[in-house]
């Protein structure tokens, strides 16, 4: 059975030593979150997630989820692990005080995010939507929506979904055809069939709240026209409490490739009593709040299932024998060396390594961000959180779930052909983290996002922000003799960042097409950028306490050893990045569609 053991040491050192966590939480409103709080947050998540989640996973995967009579049947385990989570004030982490919750940092939900992530994706997916319908409704709800169904969210006793495509328009919102019809009394009769709702149906809650996008009668065309719905399974009674069961339903689950243990369903609403959330049209809007906080959170699942498939693969090349040393045997008392002596499993180790805990700074540092959006700040500061947000979130939902995925990879061909063999779970981790990269946008959307609306539409001024953090990084260290060669390195891709930005936008006003020649390759190109900025921090950090004599030497000599290895063997992939991403629209567009293949 795989066996999941938290990070804390790491997680540690993102939180308190690289991002002074303290200090951020004292400035933007969080005043009663310090050390103690952060380390008891680590420590209990790390003890639920790894004793009572992780033996759930493999037997989960394998059970699956069962619809009989329109209820789902979750796997063994699954409701009790829910109750425990419930009783344990989880749900209502990060959720208002004045309406149950704890009030806690959106950052701290993120790293238990990344916990129960690594632990059993599946089973975390369940509260993790209630979590973010948590977030529309506070946003956007009215005082009577927010007084029923906020309060029960938060303790647990309801949970969420966010009911958003259906199969003839996939990403494609503007195309959709639920509508829902005004009634005399306020609520509105909603029907259509939306797919691809995870956590739709299911036994670990008394009732689900489903956030639904449908038109009403005289809605304009597009994006445009589309409103937001509170529909509920079971329909409040007059005190607030589960009441009559709503026209809606599980009409089938969903044959998946991984996270088996999530019932994913296809929900069809038949005349369903639903009830508008924000303004009439503007559902879209207030959905974002949701889809921008789901976008964190699947990061985090690229985070955690890369992390667990880590720690599986180095535990197992330490004890794998297999052949000996090319240099001549390591371990001559035993009959051939572990596997981790070879140098191409080092490779594979390391660049597991070097991507798990890059992306680890990034997500992080980007969740402070989602903290202090929404702290008492001065305009100027406002808006320059916002931007580096908007930059950041396509990403890190992109490209720390693509790098998820390569880790997951190169987890199970550490174990070569016992990875292939289900009992060892390497497999299941290949199968549940394939779908990081595809749901809450795929990689092509994300790209899409971030260079047709992140950074051109504003003439670079987002990705400037971040730049220029960079450049000062760069500057401010220029006579560090150590770390000199990375820094040179860094600030050359810095620059080159801004150049190929520039090129792209040059070429954009002549075809508008180069945009989405360029964006995945673009993303990507960012992504590397940026791990290594945060390598460059962690490699400074780990330097300073070093000189300190701090008694954790090993600890922060790793973080430098990784961080040249980074700078060595991963960050030169952005050189063929940056040939491909202006190599020009035309070689995608000018083969004709029939000749794609022939018959």
């Amino acid at each position: 059975m795989r066996e999941y053991r938290p990070p804390i040491r790491d997680m540690r050192f993102v939180l308190q030593e690289l991002l002074d966590a303290e200090a951020h939480y004292q400035k933007h409103g969080f005043e009663e979150v310090d050390t103690d709080t952060i380390n008891m947050i680590l420590e209990e998540g790390g003890r639920f997630t790894s004793e009572v989640l992780t033996p759930l996973s493999q037997a989960g995967d394998a059970v699956g989820c069962i619809l009989e009579n329109d209820e789902v049947t979750t796997p063994p385990g699954f409701r009790d692990a829910y109750q425990q989570y419930v009783a344990n004030g989880w749900t209502g982490m990060t959720a208002d005080p004045g309406l149950g919750g704890q009030g806690l940092p959106s950052s701290l939900g993120e790293v238990m995010n990344e916990m129960l992530s690594s632990s059993d994706v599946a089973w975390g997916m369940y509260p993790g939507l209630s979590r973010d319908a948590i977030y529309t409704i506070q946003a956007h709800g009215t005082p009577e929506q927010k007084e029923v169904y906020l309060k029960r969210l938060i303790e647990g006793t309801w949970t969420g979904t966010m009911c958003l495509t259906e199969s003839h328009c996939g990403s494609d919102l503007g195309m959709l055809r639920s509508r829902a019809t005004p009634q005399a009394d306020g609520s509105y009769r909603i029907t259509g069939e939306k797919i691809f709702i995870s956590a739709g149906e299911h036994d670990m809650a008394e009732n689900i709240v489903h956030l639904v996008l449908a038109r009403l009668p005289d809605a304009p065309g597009g994006t445009k026209g589309i409103s937001l719905f509170i529909v509920p399974k079971y329909l409040p009674d007059a005190q607030g409490a589960r009441g009559a069961r709503n026209q809606l339903k599980c009409g089938s689950l969903e044959h998946k490739m991984g996270i088996k243990a999530n019932a994913t369903c296809v929900m069809v609403f038949d005349e369903a009593t639903g009830f508008l959330i924000g303004e009439p049209n503007q559902g879209l809007r207030c959905m974002f709040v949701m889809m921008n906080a789901a976008r964190m959170g699947v990061s985090m699942q690229g985070l955690g299932l890369a992390e667990a498939s880590f720690q599986s693969a180095v535990t197992y090349a330490r004890d794998r024998l297999q052949m000996r040393s090319l240099s001549g045997p390591k371990c001559p008392d035993k009959p051939a060396d572990p596997i981790i002596v070879h140098p191409d499993v080092r490779r594979m180790l390391l660049t597991a390594k070097s991507l798990v805990e890059g992306c680890r700074a990034l997500g992080y540092y980007t969740a402070t961000l989602m903290d202090a959006e929404h702290a008492p700040v001065d305009a100027s500061e406002q808006k320059e959180i916002e931007m580096l947000l908007g930059l950041l979130t396509p990403i890190c939902k992109a490209f720390i779930t693509e790098s998820g995925f390569e880790c997951v990879n190169l987890g199970l061909q550490v174990f070569g052909g016992h990875g292939f063999i289900k009992e060892w779970g390497m497999e299941q981790l290949v199968r549940d983290s394939r779908i990081t990269t595809i749901y809450e946008g795929t990689t092509g959307i994300q790209a899409l996002d971030l260079l047709g609306r992140k950074v051109l539409q504003n003439q670079g001024e987002s990705l400037k922000l971040f730049t220029k953090q960079i450049h000062l990084l760069c500057k401010s260290n220029t006579d560090n003799a150590e770390l000199g060669p990375l820094l040179e390195q860094l600030a050359e891709v810095n620059r080159e960042w801004g150049d190929l930005t520039m090129k792209i936008g040059v070429s954009a006003m002549k075809n508008r097409e180069e945009v989405g020649s360029a964006s995945v390759d673009y993303l990507m190109y960012s992504g590397y950028v940026a791990l290594a900025y945060f390598w460059a921090r962690m490699a400074l950090v780990a330097q300073q306490k070093l000189a300190a004599g701090d008694d954790d030497a090993d600890f922060y000599r790793a973080k430098i050893t990784t961080a040249r290895f980074y700078f060595k063997r991963v960050l030169p992939r952005t050189r063929s990045l940056a040939v491909s991403m202006v190599s020009g629209a035309d070689v995608l567009l000018e083969l004709d569609e029939e000749h794609f293949m022939f018959n």
